[in-house]
């Protein structure tokens, strides 16, 4: 595993949130961090009202409906749920995570997959509240992250686990066409990871360009 020049891991190249769980993303340039996770982020959800769906009372998923990821509104999220013959209700406020608060993706995970693919990525596919630039050196994938400390801005993460993939990443983030692809070859050849979930040590501020630095 190559040196990591004074523990600096990384540089923070996007930051995103998503208000409306499944729904499309908002672009940041800085972000408040919580006990809980970035503020705003999956504060709402469409809940599955349809009796007998196999979602009934729970959040209705990407993996549900290839555009869904690409609705801004949850208004609109509405809509076409319910053009796809599913009835939901839009949840109060509160927090709608598969697992964990925050989520990492490194570029030099999504360029595996690339490779495997055979073509670039766009991030987005994946979902993650952080998309970093590895530091010259830095080569540890998602198993050996975990147990990890990042410090970000005044944020301090604890990396916690590796995030197991579904199907909603075969998804184009502009048109919803499906690349299986895209998920076989990462369940075959990385154990279907691509990038880690952390918790929040220590609430702060980061932004765009903040070095992520491990403590």
């Amino acid at each position: 595993m190559g040196e990591i020049p004074d523990m600096r891991i990384g540089t923070v190249a996007a930051l995103w949130r998503y208000p409306v769980k499944s729904l499309e993303r908002e672009a940041l340039v800085s972000a408040t961090v919580l006990s809980d996770g970035l503020a705003g982020d999956r504060t709402r959800a469409l809940i599955v009202a349809s009796p007998g769906h196999a979602r009934a009372g729970k959040p209705l998923r990407g993996k549900e409906h290839n555009r869904l990821h690409t609705v801004a509104q949850a208004e609109d999220g509405v809509a076409l749920a319910h053009a796809a013959g599913i009835s939901v209700d839009v949840a109060p406020p509160d927090r709608y995570f598969d697992a964990q608060p925050v989520s990492i993706l490194f570029d030099i995970w999504l360029a595996d997959v690339a490779e495997l693919v055979g073509r670039q990525l766009d991030p987005l596919r994946y979902r993650p509240n952080i998309f970093a630039h590895a530091a010259w050196g830095f080569d540890r994938r998602e198993a050996a992250m975990i147990g990890m400390t990042l410090a970000i801005g005044s944020v301090v993460l604890q990396v916690v686990d590796r995030i197991g993939r579904c199907v909603t990443t075969t998804y184009d983030v502009t048109t919803g066409e499906s690349d299986p692809a895209v998920l076989r070859e990462v369940a075959q050849r990385r154990d279907n990871t691509v990038g880690i979930y952390c918790t929040v040590a220590q609430p702060g501020e980061m932004k765009r360009g903040d070095a992520i630095v491990h403590t």
